[in-house]
C-alpha cells in the first residue's frame, strides 16, 4: 500500500515538474524574442540615423 502511495506521489511530482519546466522554457524563449526584437530595433534606428548624416 506504501508503495503504491509513494509510486503515485512519484509520478504527480513528476508531471508537475514537467509542466514547471515547460513553463519556465516557454517564458525564456518568450523573453529572447523581446529582447531581439528590442535588438532588431535599436539596429534599424542606428542604421537610419548613420544614413540620414550621411546624407546632410
Amino acid at each position: 500500500m506504501g508503495r503504491t502511495i509513494l509510486t503515485i506521489i512519484g509520478v504527480v511530482l513528476a508531471l508537475w515538474f514537467a509542466i514547471t519546466a515547460l513553463g519556465w522554457l516557454f517564458s525564456l524563449v518568450k523573453f529572447f524574442f523581446f529582447i531581439g526584437l528590442v535588438a532588431v530595433v535599436i539596429y534599424l534606428v542606428v542604421t537610419l540615423l548613420a544614413k540620414s548624416a550621411k546624407k546632410g
